[in-house]
């Protein structure tokens, strides 16, 4: 009869022990569902940012053995039809301004979330690029002009 009581005992003692894994297997399998989800996010915006580096940086391409920029100087009489197209989105954008532009306005028109800074700095490095190579004006209140 002692047996059939420790077999009952220990029988309760591996149910209370089976449920208790149960719950920590389920805590683990939760976590481990969350660190997959940020694994997701972080190689998105690891993308992301790889694409929106690349988007601004000045790449000379190489044209028949000769390096040429995708954003030519102005002052070369280039085509600014050879730009990018995000590159001459900026441009019209710019020439339908009546002033001076912010770079959060014409990120606006680009449908871009402009309530993120961090979404219009790709957008300034652009505009930052078109005026050093002479396509646009930037004042010193951080404002955008067309040049003549």
């Amino acid at each position: 009869m002692q047996e059939r009581q420790w077999i009952t005992a220990r029988r309760s003692e591996l149910d209370a022990l089976a449920k208790e894994l149960a719950k920590q297997l389920q805590e683990v399998q939760t976590e481990l569902d969350e660190l997959a989800i940020a694994e997701r996010v972080l190689n998105r915006l690891a993308e992301q940012a790889r694409a929106d580096a690349g988007a601004a940086a000045a790449v000379p391409v190489k044209v028949a053995g000769r390096a040429v920029l995708l954003i030519p100087h102005r002052s070369d009489a280039a085509d600014e039809g050879a730009m990018p197209a995000d590159y001459r989105k900026i441009l019209a954008i710019m020439r339908e301004a009546d002033g001076p532009v912010q770079v959060r306005v014409v990120g606006e028109r680009l449908g871009l979330d402009t309530s993120v800074r961090g979404k219009l700095e790709p957008l300034r490095a652009k505009m930052t690029k078109l005026a050093d190579r002479g396509w646009l004006h930037k004042r010193p209140d951080g404002q955008f002009t067309t040049r003549p």
